[in-house]
């Protein structure tokens, strides 16, 4: 049975069609738009109780949140691929840089979000938007540090990439500045010209 990638543009669901692209597992796209009423109908509730996305669908097997549903994948059907064995000297990098994106990266990303695009002009804080703008430069000069001598996060391209990667190239499409980080300059240039995320933006525009 193939799955389902329940998705909205410019989303985090961005992150499961990569994945599904890197393994070359087959899918189905629901689209959805945010802000649309559908989404918080009671018939999609039943898939995502919050109304969000992303959502995968798996048999009966529903599962949210960008970063289970890429564990659930990689430890389900990616055959040992894109993830470190536990005994490996990047299994704990791994772990770490898998989380990052959502712990570190993403909660100033949200706020600037919001504070700029989903908010009216009238409801705007500048003060919360340099706030988190100056939080998510600390953010990415910690991957800056990381990836000097390295092409991916934790030894080969992985999960983690698919997580933190993702994150550092919507930081730069919202402007922050990666001038002063070449290492996550070419972090993202190097993500962005793989054929796979390549797929998965044509995919889910």
């Amino acid at each position: 049975m193939t799955m389902k990638i329940h998705h909205a543009p410019n989303t985090r669901s961005v992150r499961t069609v990569w994945l599904f692209e890197e393994l070359g597992l087959p899918y189905d796209i629901q689209f959805h738009k945010l802000g649309d009423p559908e989404m918080r109908s009671p018939e999609y509730r039943k898939i995502h109780p919050m109304g969000r996305v992303p959502a995968l669908e798996d048999g009966d097997v529903t599962i949210l949140e960008s970063g289970a549903i890429v564990e659930y994948v990689l430890s389900k059907y990616g055959e040992g691929r894109m993830r470190p064995k536990p005994d490996s000297a990047d299994f704990a990098g791994y772990l770490q840089w898998l989380h990052y994106a959502e712990g570190m990266i993403m909660p100033p990303v949200n706020i600037i979000v919001v504070e700029t695009i989903l908010l009216p002009p009238d409801r705007r804080n500048d003060v919360n938007v340099n706030r988190a703008t100056k939080l998510l430069g600390q953010m990415l000069s910690a991957v800056n540090t990381h990836m000097e001598g390295r092409e991916f996060l934790a030894g080969d391209f992985s999960g983690a990439d698919i997580m933190t990667g993702h994150a550092c190239t919507v930081a730069r499409r919202l402007g922050a500045d990666v001038s002063d980080k070449p290492n996550v300059e070419a972090y993202i240039e190097r993500l962005n010209a793989r054929p796979a995320m390549k797929a998965a933006w044509a995919a889910t525009v």
